[in-house]
């Protein structure tokens, strides 16, 4: 009877570690973006999923960003005065864990995090690596000189590829050149004449650049 009690005591013990490792492997957060890249005035929206084992309650949703520990807690972005009227969370405290940020600036380019808690102090999950936003403006690059007949090649630049790609619409004095909707975002004028002086933007979803004049000698 002794020998047969000391056989079966690990029993247990292997099977708690069993479910432990199972139960860890539930949480997490999923992001459909790792990097985003957004124009200036924008809105984004942080796409993510987030899973957590059976038998807990999520107490709290939020997103917070870096640093993000202050007092040795994570800050809720939503309480954040810069934040809080521009932040809309779309998710639930299910699965979804979806955010959206109004009017972004290039102050707003930082990695962010989602973060939910349950109702057991220790069982808490932050999402890393989290998503890279970076916010980005429009600008158009233009040759110094241009000479009638020369062909030329205006540019819009920004300092990253906008995550959302779309149809790039040019202007000239401010009137939009409807010839020209394009996915490139180069606006190629051939054999230009002086006619075709003026100042040129270029818009991306509805924001546009500020305007350089195009001189033609």
């Amino acid at each position: 009877m002794v020998m047969s009690v000391r056989m079966a005591a690990p029993l247990p013990l292997i099977f708690l570690l069993m479910i432990h490792r199972v139960s860890s492997a539930d949480w997490g957060v999923s992001y459909r973006h790792s990097h985003i890249c957004a124009l200036k005035d924008s809105s984004v929206i942080m796409s993510c999923t987030y899973t957590y084992p059976t038998g807990y309650q999520i107490m709290k949703v939020f997103w917070t960003k870096n640093p993000m520990k202050v007092g040795g807690e994570h800050p809720d972005l939503s309480e954040d005065p810069k934040y809080s009227q521009r932040l809309q969370y779309l998710g639930d405290k299910q699965q979804n864990c979806t955010v959206r940020l109004n009017h972004v600036t290039q102050k707003d380019s930082h990695m962010y995090y989602f973060r939910f808690t349950t109702n057991v102090t220790d069982r808490k999950w932050l999402g890393k690596p989290g998503v890279s936003l970076t916010v980005t403006d429009l600008q158009v690059e233009s040759p110094e000189r241009v000479t009638e007949g020369d062909s030329v090649c205006l540019t819009c630049k920004s300092s990253c590829t906008p995550t959302d790609r779309a149809t790039f619409i040019w202007y000239r004095n401010s009137q939009p050149l409807t010839e020209r909707r394009d996915r490139n975002n180069e606006l190629l004028l051939q054999s230009v004449r002086r006619e075709d002086a003026g100042r040129y933007s270029c818009a991306l979803h509805g924001h546009i650049s500020p305007a350089i004049h195009l001189n033609v000698m």
